[in-house]
């Protein structure tokens, strides 16, 4: 259960509205036996708590339900009903005084579902929804639900890259508990980077974000809230081993210091060592790689005094070798004999949030978050280097309270964020971006019918200069089970040219730039607007509930940075001179069949147009049309997962096999998971990605010529790979 006293305060300087707080104490039999370890949570939510070793417990009034379940073992449940802000003291009863025979009324929660409550249109993923595929780490989090596209970025690396909208990943803002964090020189490869174990629950917002979180985010925002040193396992274990020479080991640990203090210990470790070409190109479909990761987290939790605080300290090592078959860095780096590369990275994080709710003002809080990052990348795509090293430093300071009533709430704070960018291409680059602003977001909550957040930041960017960035959401609820959102809101971001298009060293195009000289390489910042409405109805047929949403979006920019492939053995960055958009729509259908069967249909339409300096066209490498089905079952000893994605036609820029041009032919994927659970902490479970075998047929052009012009990996738009079968076991204590 997750400790609500907690999430109270971190949410609260983590950018979520304040509520009235309930607390109190359990105790068993008599006020003389206070119970520790009591579970108090909200009826059919995963919101709650423990008692701590007093029997006392803290958590926000009820987020949808106002009965509230306290139970311990050994011990009668209760329900009682709960409204606002209460002090409550409550007393078990053993079951050994127990006369009638208890009734026991469950429902099994979906793990992954919008809110109908919500002002954003936000899908919430739990835990639970990340074991149903091989989710080694954040980067393929996304197969089993329809809100987020999983490209193939290019044949070499193996790297999955991200889209929402018809637009790729740095339009989006990556948070790891509302810090930014994949961005920059860890746009690329930084999804990778956060183990699927570590991660508690995923937010994919959708729109506009909230202007607390920053002046970046385009196309919505993915927040992962990572585990608790207070709630997690005290022991879990993962391994993992495909059938194709990948191996994973996760362990997790936790420890109480002191009554107030908890700690994690995360360790992450992958290797694939095994040489695998199965369509005989004479390069490898996945690369030769090694990573360390580790990270150690720790939790002060003093409720009596409204305070909580996070610490967290990583590091993380990741080295890669691709390319052909024959190719050893020891004698063939930096010669023409054996194309090859080697990427090493070494990143070091650290991260510091703490958190205070006023006791007599449980609706005002005020919360400070610090972050720093170093990360470094020397890499080198045969003949071509590219090294680049990122420092970041982020902080943000927050005030929530009321005006006049809890009807009535707003955010005030000041935000500062610094990036250092040192790289090296043909010639060495030094450029440092900073930005410092302020912001004010109202929200207005009736509790009933409409929601409203309307929000508005200024900052001072040093390469950007002095902007404005305004961002509203409303809600409206036609019933309990019926509510439309209309979003809107701009956003602006410097583009890290390079860093976010690696893929491009896989290819012998030349490179264009407005001016190879500057550090900025010429190229203004982006500016966008967005602009959306959503619809979600909730009925049921029978005994059968259905919900039903439907998405429609626009983004537009005002000003973009280009990435032109349309010229054959070219790739152009410039500045957008015309026009650049991107519609989608998403239709979606989710349900439980028979009550352990869980179903969800999507169908996604993209139209993403882009001025180039040969015309207007649809974007290259995005297909127009897709499609979604995931079924899921579940019983007390056996867990059935199914995914099958179909991906429309692609239009390809022009090769020197196609100098025109040519659309790609549709495919489906189907993605398959077993698992067994034959005792509550121990799980075994075997799968395979892309069972049907589906994989491009030429992936690498002029793969027998790979330092000619012509040589290209960049163009991929279906798998490399084939199948993948893989096995592993899960326990937790």
């Amino acid at each position: 259960m997750m400790c609500k006293n907690i999430y109270f305060i971190l949410f609260s300087f983590c950018f979520v509205s304040a509520q009235d707080l309930v607390s109190g104490t359990v105790y068993g039999d008599n006020p003389d036996n206070p119970l520790p370890g009591a579970n108090v949570y909200w009826l059919l939510t995963d919101k709650g708590t423990v008692t701590d070793i007093d029997g006392k417990f803290s958590l926000q009034s009820g987020p949808g339900s106002d009965q509230l379940i306290i139970s311990y073992v050994g011990y009668i449940t209760d329900t009682l009903t709960v409204r606002g802000a209460q002090r409550i003291t409550h007393i078990l009863q053993s079951k050994e005084s127990e006369d009638l025979d208890e009734v026991v009324v469950s429902q099994r929660k979906k793990s992954s579902q919008l809110s109908f409550l919500t002002t954003q249109n936000v899908l919430n993923v739990s835990s639970e929804e990340l074991l149903k595929a091989a989710c080694c780490n954040l980067s393929e989090s996304f197969e089993t639900n329809p809100a987020i596209d999983v490209n193939f970025d290019n044949a070499l690396t193996g790297v999955k890259q991200v889209q929402m909208m018809g637009l790729p990943s740095p339009y989006l803002l990556f948070t790891e508990e509302n810090i930014p964090i994949i961005r920059g020189a860890s746009q690329v490869y930084g999804l990778s980077f956060t183990p699927g174990t570590w991660i508690e629950s995923l937010q994919i917002t959708k729109g506009a974000g909230s202007v607390i979180n920053g002046y970046e985010s385009m196309t919505g925002q993915i927040n992962a809230e990572l585990k608790k040193p207070l709630t997690s396992e005290r022991v879990f274990l993962n391994l993992f081993r495909s059938l194709e020479g990948r191996n994973e080991l996760n362990f997790h640990t936790k420890s109480s210091l002191s009554p107030k203090l908890s700690a994690n210990l995360f360790v992450h470790y992958n290797e694939r060592s095994e040489k695998i070409d199965k369509n005989k190109d004479g390069f490898l479909d996945m690369p030769l790689s090694e990573q360390v990761n580790i990270l150690s987290r720790f939790q002060y939790l003093n409720p009596e005094k409204g305070l909580v605080s996070f610490l967290n300290i990583r590091f993380l090592q990741d080295d890669k070798i691709f390319g052909q078959t024959d190719f050893d860095p020891r004698s063939h780096k930096n010669t023409t004999s054996v194309w090859g590369s080697e990427i090493v990275t070494n990143r070091y994080e650290s991260s510091l949030k703490i958190g205070y709710v006023f006791p007599d003002l449980p609706y005002q809080s005020f919360g400070v978050q610090l972050a720093y990052s170093d990360h470094s990348q020397e890499s080198y795509f045969g003949l071509r280097t590219y090294d680049i090293r990122h420092k970041s430093g982020f902080a943000n300071l927050l005030f929530n309270s009321i005006l006049g009533n809890t009807l009535h709430k707003f955010k005030t704070g000041i935000q500062f964020a610094y990036d250092a960018y040192d790289e090296l291409i043909q010639i060495k680059t030094h450029r440092i971006d900073n930005s410092v602003g302020a912001f004010f977001e109202y929200s207005y909550d009736s509790l009933e019918r409409f929601n409203m957040v309307l929000g508005l930041r200024f900052d001072h960017h040093n390469k950007i200069g002095s902007f404005i960035t305004p961002r509203a959401h409303l809600r409206y609820a036609f019933s309990d089970t019926s509510s439309l959102r209309f979003s809107a809101g701009s956003g602006r971001r410097v583009a890290a040219a390079f860093a976010e298009n690696q893929k491009l060293f896989g290819s012998g195009r030349t490179i264009q730039t407005p001016n190879f000289q500057s550090y900025d390489f010429g190229l203004a910042p982006e500016h966008a607007w967005n602009y959306g409405v959503s619809y979600l109805k909730g009925f049921q047929i029978g005994s059968v509930p259905i919900n039903i949403n439907a998405d429609l979006y626009r983004t537009e920019f005002v000003n973009q940075v280009v990435v032109d492939w349309e010229t054959l053995g070219q790739i152009s960055f410039y500045n957008l001179s015309g026009e650049s958009y991107a519609n989608s729509l998403q239709l979606g259908l989710d349900t439980r069949l028979f009550r352990i069967l869980d179903a969800r249909f999507a169908f996604k339409y993209y139209d993403v147009q882009v001025d180039y300096s040969s015309g207007r066209i649809q974007k290259p490498l995005q297909p127009k049309q897709r499609y979604f089905m995931n079924l899921g079952y579940i019983s007390n000893k056996w867990r059935i997962d199914a995914t099958y994605q179909h991906t429309g036609s692609q239009r390809v820029p022009p090769t020197v096999v196609n100098p025109n041009g040519f659309e790609s032919d549709a495919f489906g994927l189907i993605n398959a998971q077993l698992t067994y659970i034959p005792k509550t902490n121990f799980e075994i479970y075997m799968g395979a990605e892309n069972l049907n075998n589906e994989r491009q047929a030429h992936p690498i052009l002029s793969a027998d010529q790979p330092f000619s012009p012509n040589f290209d990996s960049s163009l991929v738009y279906a798998p490399v790979f084939g199948r993948m079968m893989y096995v592993g076991l899960r326990y937790n204590m």
